[in-house]
């Protein structure tokens, strides 16, 4: 099955659960042609993301397919950006994810960063590559929470919190994860791996980190962190990372 964008979608504005947009299917190539989504985030924003204020439909882009999704650009997603659930290989390439908005204050922020809680990627699946895409956004740019075989390489995230496996919790497995040749522009940190303080009966092991430039790190080059969400703070030992 074939899916071609021929034209650009702007979403209207409503404070619900979401997601805003969502395919499910198998052997899907789902091609964007380089049309947009506009998630319309301005009208959503006021620095507190997921975590209070108003109602923000996310994650915007919910891809639960198999098979190709090129080519498509997503702007100004209210809260988290894609979440990913592949039943099979799912391959995603040439993407743009543009919320490089939220980094300026409005007049619901505090004075702070308007957008909040913009995660690129939320990933807890297997045989999932992710390639050639770039990235702006105020969180992180893929955080793989659980989940096996996924490859993340060639892209650019800036200004965001970087590249994470995690945060991990209870139960939680990830495994054989490659992140390769990556540009990391001006976030937080740049590679990280965090485990919830409280996490049991969880692993990771397998990861690769490979051929990844970062430039302008604002707090941390690399950072395991076992104490999530505190940061430097007393670790759990319920996650072994191998």
């Amino acid at each position: 099955t074939v899916v071609n964008m021929e034209g650009d979608v702007k979403f209207g504005v409503a404070n619900w659960a979401g997601p805003l947009f969502s395919v499910s299917g198998k052997g899907i190539t789902f091609n964007g042609n380089g049309h947009t989504f506009d998630g319309q985030g301005p009208s959503y924003w006021d620095g507190q993301g997921g975590n209070g204020g108003v109602t923000k439909p996310h994650p915007m882009m919910k891809i639960k397919i198999s098979g190709t999704y090129s080519n498509v650009k997503v702007l100004n997603s209210p809260a988290h950006t894609y979440s990913i659930s592949n039943p099979a290989k799912l391959v995603m390439s040439k993407l743009t994810i543009d919320n490089s908005a939220g980094d300026a204050p409005n007049n619901q922020s505090g004075g702070k960063a308007a957008g909040h809680n913009t995660d690129g990627f939320d990933v807890s699946t297997t045989d999932l590559t992710i390639e050639d895409s770039t990235i702006r956004n105020q969180d992180d740019c893929i955080a793989i929470n659980k989940g096996s075989n996924i490859i993340f390489q060639r892209n650019s995230c800036t200004g965001g919190h970087g590249i994470s496996i995690g945060s991990i919790s209870t139960g939680a497995t990830v495994q054989n994860v490659q992140i390769l040749n990556n540009q990391i522009i001006n976030n937080d940190q740049a590679l990280r791996i965090k485990t919830k303080a409280d996490a049991t009966s969880a692993s990771v092991s397998g990861i690769t980190f490979s051929g990844n430039t970062a430039t302008g790190t604002k707090k941390f080059g690399v950072i395991v962190d076992q104490g999530y969400p505190t940061t430097l703070g007393a670790p759990g030992n319920g996650v072994k990372i191998s």
